[in-house]
């Protein structure tokens, strides 16, 4: 029989973190073949953005995130990390959707984007659902509580 192996909450959201860091990744190296987008580039236009320092700052602020977040979610005070996991978590959910929104988007970039909202709900979802603990008062032990 094998053994199920109970996964700590904080290694989920790191895990899952790092998924949607890499459905981030490839959906961007995937956009850099459609026909016209290196033009663009190198004309400093992509979609309605044009490439300027600001936006460039942006987006690496942007995409940093789940990289931090790998290492916040494993680090952090678990009261903490549950909010900003959720905060975080909705707040890019968001963001996918908007861009899954723009015109002209492909069929990768949606399927990409369906996968992340995926992992970002997961996320949230286990945030949200973060086991507690409660001290006994016979003898200050702690016993886990699930919700």
């Amino acid at each position: 029989m094998l053994e199920d192996v109970k996964i700590n909450v904080k290694i989920k959201l790191a895990a899952l973190w790092a998924a949607t860091m890499f459905c981030y990744l490839y959906a961007d190296i995937c956009s850099l073949f459609k026909p016209g987008i290196i033009e663009q580039i190198m004309a400093g236009q992509v979609s309605v953005f044009k490439i300027n320092q600001a936006f460039l700052l942006g987006s690496a602020i942007l995409m940093s995130i789940p990289a931090i977040m790998v290492f916040l979610s494993l680090i952090l005070k678990s009261k903490i990390n549950r909010y900003i996991n959720i905060i975080l978590g909705i707040v890019h959910i968001g963001i996918v959707i908007t861009t899954m929104l723009m015109p002209g988007t492909w069929a990768y970039y949606l399927y990409y984007s369906v996968v992340e909202i995926v992992f970002l709900s997961l996320i949230v979802w286990y945030a949200w659902k973060w086991p507690q603990q409660r001290v006994s008062p016979n003898n200050r032990t702690y016993a886990s509580v699930t919700k």
